[in-house]
């Protein structure tokens, strides 16, 4: 483990409100494993997480895996992925990376992150050299400029929500009221719209984009099927997990820089909640769409 690292999982938060570059650089050392062999690399986690991983950050570890075997010209364009089990915060995760296919134009890689000898998380990332194309894209919603907005320390002021206290690399700025707001209210929104950013500066490579951007694409994605039925996780008796998750990168960003998070609950069922996400830079080009299946318990 490198000496980031190690100070990363001694001082880092995953889950919690408080910001700022310290915050960050934290979530940037976690995202820089450690290699012990070859396709074999290794990640820890926060100290003070909660009692399973987070599910952003495996599914950004084993992003940043894969992407450590394959040329830095070729870029990712699509993961795929399951959460198994829970992880446990407590020790490693070992991610081993099997080299699937090197061709002409894309590589395809897939990652199993393992503790206690088991797979907790399976990923499948394709990568793409740069081709030009035919291009279009949906425009992005007519929404309020983030800074005008409050910050999510102002908006869960008065409530008690435990998880929003404590440090968070990603600034959120809700465009609509927030869940818990909306819960009280009696709304219902078919939207979920949030303004996100590093909170802070990141370096400048590509793939550390675009794995903080996956990182936070777990975050308030299940909220979008919760808001339709009025409950919220700290407010209600409500279990929930992350099953699988999918991610389309369609154009360059930067991670530090403002995008919208626009995503909305097309159906629930059967204990399971779907929630799709667009991702929006702040100039209206569509960086990202997100799909992501989740358990979701009301008890």
């Amino acid at each position: 483990m490198t000496e980031m690292a190690r100070e990363a999982a001694a001082g880092f938060d995953s889950t919690g409100g408080v910001g700022g570059q310290p915050v960050l650089d934290r979530l940037v050392a976690l995202l820089d494993l450690e290699k012990i062999e070859e396709n074999i690399f290794r990640g820890v986690s926060p100290a003070h997480s909660p009692v399973r991983v987070f599910g952003g950050q495996v599914a950004g570890q084993a992003l940043v895996a894969a992407g450590r075997t394959v040329p830095e010209e070729r870029k990712v364009h699509s993961l795929h992925a399951y959460f198994i089990r829970g992880g446990d915060p407590s020790v490693p995760i070992v991610y081993e990376v099997d080299r699937i296919r090197d061709g002409r134009s894309f590589t395809t890689r897939r990652v199993v992150g393992i503790q206690h000898g088991k797979a907790i998380f399976s990923l499948s990332a394709s990568f793409q050299k740069d081709e030009g194309g035919i291009e279009h894209s949906e425009a992005m919603p007519d929404v309020p400029d983030p800074e005008s907005l409050p910050t999510l320390q102002e908006r869960a002021e008065g409530y008690f929500l435990g998880h929003h206290d404590r440090p968070r690399p990603i600034d959120l700025r809700y465009v609509n009221d927030p869940p818990w707001v909306t819960r009280k209210s009696g709304e219902r929104p078919a939207r979920n719209q949030v303004w996100m950013r590093a909170d802070g500066k990141l370096p400048d490579q590509q793939l550390l984009h675009v794995c903080v951007l996956t990182y936070a694409s777990d975050m308030t994605l299940l909220d979008s099927v919760l808001a339709r039925h009025g409950v919220y996780w700290d407010l209600d008796k409500v279990i929930g997990a992350s099953l699988d998750h999918a991610l389309w990168f369609h154009r360059p960003f930067r991670a530090d820089e403002w995008f919208l998070y626009d995503s909305a609950s097309p159906t629930a069922s059967g204990a399971r909640g779907l929630a799709t996400g667009r991702f929006f830079a702040a100039d209206g080009t569509h960086i990202a769409t997100v799909v992501q299946e989740g358990l979701l318990r009301v008890v």
